[in-house]
């Protein structure tokens, strides 16, 4: 690890201050201290963000939740309004790690985690989202977990992320604070497909710090479900955050959104629209899996995603309507 200097911001204003072209704001430091441990991440300047205040759950007038950046995953899991009123995005936060990673890793943080690539996470391997230009070697080597949507031929990487998942399927806003003041954006256009800029992950500028994520007031039913190569600790061979609101056999509105699919998480707006007004079965959510999916590219040893994709849509979606 490359010699680096530290220092403990006192305000968001004092944070945007420190931040220079080479410094790395810290959370809990669960990703980048291991990025930073394996080269892949050099910064000459640590601002550690994670004793701004930022670190409550807050209900909002209207219902909904707004969750201070620096909220820890362990705590965000077992808030009761979030677990009463969003159960999916309390599953997704146990579904993604260990107590002891959760206890310590905060909600901003985790947005931001970089992919898994093992090609990203070794430096002496070319890959444009460390080093732009250099190419893309997973795309005819070791892609079992990669991207099977929206992917590039500049990256075919997958996020990581659990909860940014079911914050997707939640329609949840990311509050931000930058040079130029405070914004809020849509957490569907906070995340980049990879382009040919693989190397931006999300719409933040230099310096630019998260304060918050916007949650809406609960509505529908919801469940979250992770599928991996073993039991914990594992990131999603394809996940699902969905929830599903049936009135009289046909489908009112639903939500649906994937990981380990793609380089952000994808939101299955196509199937979404399938379902709406359908009968709420079987048959119509297997239709709808299958018009998302259509755009799938799979690579040479990951379309085993397609029907694992689809059926964890159609099973995740019947138990849901079994629930109503």
């Amino acid at each position: 690890m490359r010699p680096f200097t530290y220092e403990r911001a006192t305000s968001a204003e004092d944070a945007l201050n420190r931040h220079n072209g080479d410094a790395y704001y810290l959370g809990g430091g669960t990703n980048l201290v291991d990025l930073m441990r394996l080269g892949v991440e050099t910064p000459t300047r640590i601002v550690d963000v994670a004793h701004l205040p930022y670190d409550q759950i807050q209900l909002n007038p209207d219902g909904g939740v707004l969750i201070g950046a620096a909220v820890t995953n362990s705590a965000l899991a077992a808030d009761r309004t979030v677990r009463e009123g969003h159960p999916m995005l309390a599953q997704a936060v146990l579904a993604g790690a260990s107590g002891q990673i959760r206890n310590l890793a905060t909600v901003g943080g985790n947005l931001l985690q970089r992919t898994r690539c093992s090609y990203f996470q070794d430096i002496a391997k070319p890959c444009n989202k460390r080093d732009p230009g250099s190419g893309c070697p997973a795309i005819e080597g070791e892609h079992h977990n990669l991207a099977i949507l929206g992917h590039s031929q500049a990256c075919v990487a997958t996020h990581p992320s659990d909860m940014a998942v079911a914050l997707a399927a939640l329609d949840a806003l990311v509050h931000i604070r930058g040079r130029a003041g405070a914004r809020v954006v849509p957490i569907e256009d906070f995340y980049r497909l990879p382009g040919d800029a693989p190397e931006r992950d999300t719409v933040l500028e230099p310096g630019d710090l998260i304060t918050a994520v916007e949650v809406p007031p609960p509505g529908m039913p919801s469940r979250y479900r992770k599928v991996r190569e073993r039991a914990s600790f594992a990131f999603a061979l394809v996940s699902i955050a969905a929830s599903l609101d049936v009135v009289g056999g046909l489908v009112r509105d639903v939500r649906l959104a994937l990981g380990g699919v793609a380089h952000k998480p994808w939101r299955a707006r196509r199937a979404e629209e399938e379902l709406r007004g359908a009968l709420a079965t079987p048959d119509a959510f297997r239709r709808a899996a299958d018009a998302e999916l259509a755009e799938a590219e799979p690579l040479r040893d990951n379309a085993y995603k397609v029907p694992l994709a689809r059926n964890l849509i159609v099973q995740t979606l019947t138990e849901l309507e079994d629930t109503l």
